[in-house]
């Protein structure tokens, strides 16, 4: 797993990797004016990336949480108080969970409530599975219900959700497989046709139509790629 602070960094050379090389295929194609292009390029490799990795995070979250809920479970039945259970599940769980109930542990040990902690855990993760653990505990201290039952049930649902999830996305391979060879048959296609005559392809680079051209044939090529992967993640959403 990843931490928060590791995908950030790794995010941030990615984007300039990407950046970089978009800029001198822009300035190779258009010349001074991609110079325009930066700040829209930039703010939309941006977003992708990032939002890759918040993706990334939620999913190990998500897959990590089913089993800290019942190191919770198990604890709170053989009659250990929920902070230590708590503080197990910081010290046993990997990243990125364990070091999510190991802050929940620290600001609980400098006198925030609970709650407040653990609402706040789930604001940061932003998934609402933590939202019902944040709720559960809120009731438990309120009113002293059943905790081990409400988080057991709660456990059995994530793992079907996760398991639902993995099964489209076995389901959705095909398509996934289908826009990786559509994107790769021009890339493979144009390797070939340079290896076997580079001064015929070489006309897309020289020439101004040609770079006009070859411009026009990326960017659509972009588009359609987005447009299959946005119907696949609507269709697994």
């Amino acid at each position: 797993g990843w931490s928060l602070e590791a995908l950030q960094s790794r995010s941030r050379d990615q984007i300039r990797v990407l950046a970089k090389g978009v800029q001198m295929l822009a300035d190779m194609l258009v010349g001074q004016l991609s110079y325009l292009a930066i700040p829209v390029v930039w703010v939309l490799a941006s977003r992708n990336v990032f939002g890759w990795a918040e993706s990334r995070r939620k999913g190990g979250l998500l897959r990590q949480f089913p089993d800290a809920l019942a190191m919770i479970v198990r604890s709170v039945r053989v009659g250990i108080p929920v902070m230590e259970a708590v503080r197990a599940v910081a010290r046993e769980t990997p990243e990125p969970t364990g070091p999510e109930f190991a802050r929940l542990v620290d600001q609980v040990s400098i006198g925030v409530p609970l709650d407040e902690a653990v609402m706040e855990m789930a604001g940061r993760c932003g998934l609402p599975e933590y939202r019902f653990f944040a709720t559960a505990l809120s009731l438990q201290n309120q009113t002293g219900g059943t905790l081990s039952e409400t988080l057991e049930n709660l456990a059995d649902v994530i793992r079907k959700r996760v398991a639902l999830a993995a099964k489209g996305k076995a389901l959705a391979s095909e398509a996934r497989t289908s826009a990786m060879v559509l994107g790769a048959m021009p890339i493979v296609t144009g390797a070939g046709l340079w290896a076997l005559n580079p001064g015929y392809v070489g006309l897309l680079f020289k020439d101004q139509a040609g770079r006009t051209l070859f411009g026009a044939a990326v960017l659509s090529l972009s588009i359609g790629i987005a447009i299959i992967r946005m119907i696949i993640r609507k269709s697994l959403s």
